[in-house]
């Protein structure tokens, strides 16, 4: 535990500080040659190396694969959704989907022409590595879900590595990189590039960026009662990253980014929340007073607590603004709105032993605060979600989830930090009671932030 708690410090350290040396030189866009036979070859053992490992290893039915189970899944008409472990389809999927992005990505390609090769590696992989037929849920989350992680560890990686560090210092980052990105380490340990400073730095590098750690108690009421009075506390952390500024570098995808991390002690899942916001392109709306910009953005998200689990792959348009109102007074709001590509909601009766649903819908979210002398803090969110169940038994859901921050800062970039809030699940059934489900929860913690803010 201490050698870990190690390496997340230094991770942590070389992001925040990766900059310091840093000369802006020339766009990312221009500077990288793309290498079309190091990518494919990249990709393929992407596809390769978990099928030897499930085929030969593990020895798993679904790897024993044939001509005819290749040719059965050829097929348009034989795809089905898969009932596998919400985990797996969920997190594990989208992961190696960022493997596929990457191994293009890595190799001078930019984000739009990266989208592709996620896709096309959810469907190799559907098609000639498992025996299952496809499943439209895996080509989705792999595919939409791969290339938003997929970007998401790129720009995390290339923050540690495009420096002019040498030595000890450039080794552990280069293992750390790899462990997060692990397509740009095969790319840079077969182009020669690995323990070697970039001779230019690029454009995306000089971008600021700012890490909160947190770290606290909570505690999730599986029943709609007061979280302050019931229920017993458990230990929880949480990581969150703030690449780039909303109102700047606006048509460069994934020039601003929000990730969020959780995990804590909990029986059903050691990640219990992982949120990644990427913005794809964005429009100036111009105000003499005050600031306010739209942005289009992709969003992942993936909740699994004690209380409640739920997954959703969104696009959103975005209204950030902010009203100084006086000197140390500075109130911020933001409205979105967008279709939910695919979500996967619980299902309280199960299908097809399958504890969730899916379908698309809509998505939608209202924030405000305020920061009051650079000392108090205070934010207030809801977001809310319409899904119509394409596999499942309910008709649609309605899901909203209601926030309630205030912050103080103690000493230097330390917080002092209450939340509240609650999940609230309804689902209507044809042939089922209807089921409304609150789940509050309470979480009290000590925050830090580093780097940009």
């Amino acid at each position: 535990m201490k050698h870990r708690f190690l390496l997340t410090l230094t991770f942590l350290y070389g992001l925040t500080h990766s900059s310091g040396q840093r000369q802006l030189m020339v766009q990312d866009s221009l500077v990288r040659a793309h290498h079309f036979q190091r990518a494919a070859a990249t990709m393929l053992l992407a596809e390769a190396a978990p099928f030897l490992f499930d085929r030969y290893v593990a020895n798993k039915d679904y790897a024993r694969v044939s001509f005819s189970t290749i040719g059965y899944n050829l097929k348009p008409s034989n795809w089905t959704w898969d009932n596998d472990g919400f985990q797996t389809n969920q997190i594990g999927h989208p992961f190696h989907g960022s493997l596929f992005f990457n191994a293009f990505r890595s190799n001078g390609y930019s984000f739009w022409q990266s989208v592709p090769a996620a896709f096309a590696g959810s469907y190799i992989w559907e098609t000639f590595s498992e025996n299952q037929p496809p499943a439209p849920n895996d080509f989705i989350n792999t595919g939409f879900g791969g290339a938003v992680l997929g970007e998401m560890t790129h720009r995390l990686t290339n923050r540690l590595l495009n420096n002019h560090s040498r030595g000890l210092n450039r080794q552990v980052n280069e293992i750390l990189a790899m462990l997060i990105n692990p397509s740009n380490g095969f790319t840079r340990l077969t182009n020669g590039q690995w323990g070697k400073p970039p001779i230019t730095l690029t454009a995306e590098d000089s971008i600021p960026m700012g890490i909160e750690l947190q770290a606290g108690l909570r505690k999730y009421n599986v029943n709609n009662t007061n979280p302050f009075r019931d229920g017993r506390f458990g230990l929880y952390g949480r990581i969150h990253l703030l690449y780039g500024d909303p109102f700047k570098y606006l048509r460069q995808p994934f020039s601003h980014l929000h990730i969020t991390a959780e995990f804590g002690q909990d029986d059903s899942s050691k990640i219990n929340i992982v949120s990644v916001y990427g913005s794809l392109t964005g429009w100036m709306i111009h105000s003499e007073k005050f600031r306010h910009v739209a942005v289009l953005s992709a969003n992942y998200e993936y909740i699994n607590n004690a209380a409640f689990f739920y997954s959703g792959q969104s696009i959103r348009m975005n209204l950030f603004s902010q009203f100084p109102v006086q000197r140390n007074f500075m109130i911020h709001t933001a409205i979105a709105a967008g279709p939910m590509i695919l979500a996967a909601v619980p299902d309280h009766y199960l299908y097809k032993a399958r504890d969730y649903d899916y379908g698309p819908g809509l998505t939608f979210s209202l924030s405000g605060g305020f920061t009051l002398a650079g000392r108090l803090f205070y934010n207030i969110t809801y977001r809310g979600g319409w899904m119509h169940t394409t596999d499942g038994i309910a008709t649609n859901y309605l899901l909203h989830a209601f926030t309630n921050e205030v912050s103080i800062r103690a000493i230097g970039n330390t917080f002092i930090v209450m939340e509240s809030g609650y999940f609230n699940l309804h689902g209507n059934y044809n042939h089922y009671q209807t089921i409304d489900n609150t789940y509050p929860y309470l979480r009290l913690s000590v925050r830090c932030r580093l780097g940009s803010w």
